[in-house]
């Protein structure tokens, strides 16, 4: 799923930077910034929710778009992840047109 994301979004022009976990994207969120961050809400290590309550403990990302990634579109963990910051929710599956389009939304 990261692989076809990260390929969908260098195809439409951005530059991305890939994580394998929860945990290595807040270690390189810490040394670079980013634009937006997309994370998905299960992760190993540090799950997505988790990730985005840290990442808006940092000053470099308070107003950063945050956006969530999962197949879970349950009301309880949109509300756990808008309560942590999480600007914006996808639900899997998405089609790749969707994605793009909501990124650049999302991004102005």
């Amino acid at each position: 799923m990261r692989q076809m994301v990260s390929f969908t979004l260098k195809q439409a022009g951005f530059d991305v930077t890939e994580a394998e976990d929860g945990k290595v994207a807040l270690e390189i969120a810490q040394k670079e910034k980013f634009n937006l961050v997309l994370a998905d809400v299960n992760m190993p290590n540090m799950d997505g929710i988790s990730l985005i309550r840290a990442l808006r403990g940092l000053p470099d990302y308070k107003f950063t778009p945050l956006l969530m990634l999962t197949t879970e579109s349950g009301g309880d963990k949109k509300a756990e992840g808008k309560a942590a910051g999480a600007t914006g929710w996808i639900v899997k599956p998405f089609n790749p047109e969707q994605l793009v389009a909501t990124i650049r939304r999302v991004l102005g």
